[in-house]
């Protein structure tokens, strides 16, 4: 859909998907973990539920190279750091010791303070190469933490001014540490707390906590107001949920087999969301008994099986009947829908799909507006089909003669007695091929195509006519997502066929001008959905075409939508596929929408400033296309 005009710019910032990327495919080759993911919150985060890893917003708006330099710092604490030789156990006894402390919050900060000093000595120790991003965190956050202090200071934080100061201490040095009635009260501190340099592991660093606990006390008395640190917020969660999981009793797993590392935890839900998906594993068992079941009509559950009754009954009615169930979750998915599962993407794993031939309408509207737009295209039409032949014409290979081998040319054999070297061969002209070329087109029937659908039909019609007369098969597709069905659990999108690969040159006219707008549009998903058509086909040079006025926008699919649908971009690259985006709208795009259509599709985006230019856009993209083809033969 077309961007709103929001007049709140920090509110209208967009991610660069490619780099975004970029710092993904990082974090996975560091952590060599393929499933992991990246996102970009408030701090830096570990999310084992979710399979991601978080950098801070902290490094936007700052010059280019301390920008990536500090994402980069972010990526090396988390992955080579904090992955693997943070002990979890050890933190969460901690966190449930001080569960009833008035300076929990503190405590807990201060650990994650001495853990990321100790982890950033680790990984350059490691990789040397990396000191220089480290260095950059270094020198940004204490510019940082100087002007938080003071401040904090002047507003009487003390617990917030307190961990300020212990950062400048350990980061800085303690030579260097600001001077006034705050500082001098936290003087005490800074004896124990040299023990920093000697830390080896996550025990040592909450042993040290331990030690300061007391001198702590007796300055502050009111926790922190701010976080600095939320690297640990959602891993008591996932340690619970796992604890959770099971039956109970007698059959419970082993209470010891506690996860050490956030790398094993985070390649343990990676495990158990990978094989625990379908919804007939969405009634969790919490007791039972070790044994078969005594019934011989059991059957495995299947992860595609979908759960759309629930039986009712007892020992005094051995005939009851299932009955429906009324919540949204069990709704029964109509036989015809598929499931798109991680196949399509992480964020459109629970997208339901349909795909359908469109319903053809044939008004006498729609036929009259069909003949009129024929013949004003008639011409356009009758040059480029021209234009593609002569070229083909041209590629032929012209009669070549004065050969040493093939057919004799007898007007030539009084050359046998004059030439010393006399060649009088030819060979015939060679025939010529069919275009090598295949093209699907998609069409974003969202609800801000409403205005546009008429010179967008024109368009599809002229894609159409133009390659059912160079004998080139191609697919038209819309695609949209039911705004008002989707829910959390599932997303409906459908697929409409106004022209399939079987079709070969029907002429499917009527079916483009049914094409109407509907809701939203999951533009990564359908990308994914015609790459699985294209990759099936044998031609050489398969191109994927997406007519759009916007962005991608559906349910959950807001800013990740942005990502996702680069990545499916990438995915099609990959398969040798050629992706083009033609932007249609009533305006010229804006600078910033402008700059996300090139992060996503590189240089292979074309807009228009108004819709009466679409059309000649569309026949500059074909004749582009088609020539290239030809060119290759």
């Amino acid at each position: 859909m077309a961007e709103l005009s929001r007049f709140i710019q920090f509110n209208n910032e967009q991610i660069d998907p490619r780099q975004m990327l970029h710092y993904e495919q990082l974090a996975r080759a560091l952590s060599n973990a393929p499933f992991l993911s990246m996102s970009e919150r408030q701090l830096i985060e570990m999310r084992p539920q979710e399979q991601q890893i978080a950098m801070s917003v902290f490094w936007r708006h700052r010059d280019k190279e301390t920008m990536h330099l500090g994402r980069l710092s972010d990526i090396y604490i988390l992955t080579l750091g904090f992955w693997c030789h943070f002990d979890v156990n050890a933190y969460l006894e901690f966190e449930e010791e001080i569960r009833i402390h008035p300076l929990k919050n503190f405590l807990k900060q201060l650990v994650l303070l001495i853990e990321e000093f100790r982890l950033m000595d680790l990984v350059v120790q490691k990789r040397p190469g990396i000191a220089k991003a480290i260095q950059i965190r270094k020198k940004t956050y204490i510019e940082s933490y100087k002007h938080r202090f003071e401040a904090n200071a002047q507003k009487g934080l003390l617990a917030d001014a307190c961990i300020n100061y212990l950062y400048l201490a350990a980061n800085e040095g303690m030579i260097n540490l600001p001077e006034n009635d705050v500082s001098n009260k936290f003087e005490p501190l800074l004896y124990p707390f040299q023990q920093i340099y000697d830390v080896k592991k996550t025990q040592q660093s909450i042993d040290l906590v331990y030690r300061i606990i007391p001198i702590i006390e007796e300055q502050i008395s009111r926790d922190l107001v701010l976080d600095y640190y939320a690297l640990m917020d959602s891993i008591p969660e996932a340690v619970k949920s796992h604890e959770h999981r099971g039956v109970k009793g007698q059959e419970c797993g082993n209470q010891n087999d506690a996860k050490e590392t956030i790398e094993q935890l985070f390649r343990t839900w990676h495990r158990e969301t990978k094989e625990e998906t379908g919804v007939h594993l969405r009634f969790e068992l919490q007791r039972g008994n070790a044994g078969k079941a005594f019934s011989v009509e059991s059957e495995e559950g299947q992860e595609g099986n979908q759960i759309s009754e629930e039986g009712t009954g007892g020992v005094s009615n051995a005939n009851a009947t299932p009955q429906k169930a009324n919540h949204n979750v069990n709704k029964k998915i109509p036989r015809k829908k598929q499931q798109a599962r991680q196949q399509y993407g992480k964020e459109n794993e629970n997208v339901v799909f349909e795909e359908k031939r469109i319903e053809t309408t044939k008004t006498l509207q729609t036929l009259t507006n069909l003949a009129t737009w024929r013949a004003e295209q008639a011409p356009s039409v009758k040059a480029l089909t021209t234009e593609f032949r002569k070229r083909l014409t041209q590629k032929e290979i012209a009669k070549r003669d004065h050969l040493t081998k093939g057919r004799l040319d007898s007007s030539k054999l009084i050359n046998l007695l004059l030439e010393e070297r006399c060649k009088p061969f030819y060979k015939k002209n060679a025939p010529a091929k069919p275009l090598d070329a295949v093209f699907g087109l998609l069409i974003d029937c969202s609800a801000s195509m409403i205005d546009k659908m008429d010179e967008t039909k024109k368009a599809v019609l002229l894609f159409h006519d133009v390659l059912r007369q160079m004998d080139i098969p191609h697919e038209i597709v819309g695609f949209y997502e039911d705004a008002y069905e989707a829910t959390p659990e599932i997303q409906p999108n459908t697929f409409e066929w106004l022209h399939k690969f079987e079709d070969n040159q029907k002429d499917n006219g009527a079916s483009i001008m049914s094409l109407t707008a509907h809701e939203d549009n999951r533009d990564g998903f359908a990308i994914r959905w015609m790459t699985k058509r294209l990759k099936q086909r044998n031609e050489k040079h398969r191109f994927l075409l997406l007519f759009s006025d916007g962005e991608p926008s559906a349910f959950e699919y807001a800013q990740n939508g942005v990502k996702d649908t680069l990545d499916a971009v990438l995915e099609a690259e990959k398969q040798n596929i050629e992706v083009l985006h033609l932007f249609l709208n009533n305006e010229m795009p804006g600078e910033e929408q402008l700059q996300l259509f090139h992060m996503i599709y590189g240089s292979h985006t074309v807009t228009a400033d108004s819709v009466e230019k679409f059309t000649d856009i569309t026949i500059r993209l074909l004749r582009k296309m088609i020539s290239l083809v030809i060119q290759s033969q």
